[in-house]
């Protein structure tokens, strides 16, 4: 079904915004000293831990068959030999995230100019 109004009124529909700092950030209601990212300080260690437990994983992923593997973990599979490598790279990066996530909380507070 084809629109019914041309493009031209569309536009002029929408509201105008002053095009003078167009493509700046000085035009733009939050400058750059006023970007800050929420800091949750109380994280840290439970990221860093939780980064810890997933290397583990990981590690018992890429070791032991699919047979060794706790029956609670995902891929356990009695008399398979099958080694899970996706599974330890899925914890890998996840292990990573978790310790990226820690390292940018325990950064400055403010951007420094």
């Amino acid at each position: 079904m084809p629109c019914k109004q041309p493009l031209n009124m569309v536009a002029a529909m929408l509201p105008s915004r002053p095009r003078e700092n167009a493509g700046t950030l000085e035009g733009h209601p939050k400058l750059r000293s006023e970007i800050r990212m929420q800091k949750r300080a109380n994280l840290i260690i439970p990221a860093i831990i939780l980064g810890i437990i997933l290397l583990a994983v990981a590690v018992l992923y890429f070791a032991e068959p699919a047979k060794s593997l706790p029956s609670f973990m995902p891929g356990h599979e009695s008399g398979s030999s099958h080694h899970h490598v996706k599974h330890g790279i899925a914890a890998l990066v996840l292990s990573a995230g978790c310790f990226i996530f820690a390292w940018f909380q325990s950064g400055p507070k403010q951007l420094s100019n």
